[in-house]
């Protein structure tokens, strides 16, 4: 039986579009309270409040050191907090020989900072017991060093899950992580390119939406889960590969 009961709120970060849009969705369906979180999609983000009902939409830039403080406040006049979704990612390609200063401060003030921040302010509100969910990445088991400072930032926000999970314990706040293989077309990838490689796993089936969906809500439905990952990869992990899957076919130029 699920610890969240009556109503409470689901913060769900980069929730306009994409996963976390089909995150927001299923929330709403399960009953929750969204706010939903959006940076350049506010009209998105609106449209789809309006789809779901009982939502809310605060639009930061998780660059900005001051994101979380916004989001929070945001939450005035809501229900309880009691699910955070650290879902918003940036995903940039570099690699160890070419990244620059800029994008390793953005890969990590988005990808590993804010989740931080967002993870110590919900935890101060939280009372009575919540659950943050961090979005990773299926390569941290089997890593390639392309999308260099993405790759980093994804280790350390892994990092973060495990430290969170440990630390907001004796508060009755669980941490866990969710690590999908390529699950939509992303970055500099192809259609074409996608449909080539999105199987390529031992399973030879690609990782769907609803599989996240499935497992965020396993987490959810599971009380003494905590400081655990579950892995959406098909066994991708097994093959070894040496680059990023959307490189195996064409090539990066």
């Amino acid at each position: 039986m699920t610890e969240f009961e009556g109503p409470r709120t689901a913060i769900v970060t980069g929730g306009a579009k994409r996963i976390g849009a089909e995150i927001s969705r299923a929330l709403a369906a399960d009953g929750w309270h969204l706010l939903i979180h959006c940076n350049a999609s506010e009209t998105e983000a609106r449209a789809l409040a309006a789809e779901v009902g009982e939502a809310a939409v605060v639009a930061a830039e998780l660059a900005d050191p001051t994101a979380a403080d916004r989001i929070m406040a945001a939450l005035d006049g809501l229900p309880p907090p009691r699910l955070l979704v650290n879902n918003a990612s940036r995903f940039v390609y570099d690699n160890a020989d070419d990244f620059t200063l800029e994008a390793w401060d953005v890969h990590h003030a988005v990808n590993l900072r804010a989740p931080a921040l967002l993870s110590r302010a919900f935890a101060a509100r939280a009372e009575g017991g919540g659950l943050i969910v961090n979005l990773l990445d299926a390569k941290l088991p089997q890593p390639n060093p392309d999308f260099f400072t993405y790759t980093v930032s994804k280790m350390g926000l892994a990092g973060l899950t495990e430290l969170t999970a440990r630390a907001y314990a004796d508060r009755r706040i669980r941490v866990c992580g969710i690590a999908p293989s390529v699950t939509l077309v992303s970055g500099p990838q192809s259609r074409a390119n996608f449909d080539q490689v999105h199987g390529l796993n031992a399973l030879g089936r690609g990782v769907a939406v609803e599989e996240i969906v499935a497992a965020l809500r396993f987490i959810i439905a599971t009380p003494t889960l905590t400081g655990q990952t579950i892995t959406l990869d098909g066994g991708q992990r097994f093959l070894g590969l040496p680059r990023d899957v959307q490189f195996l076919e064409t090539g990066h130029e």
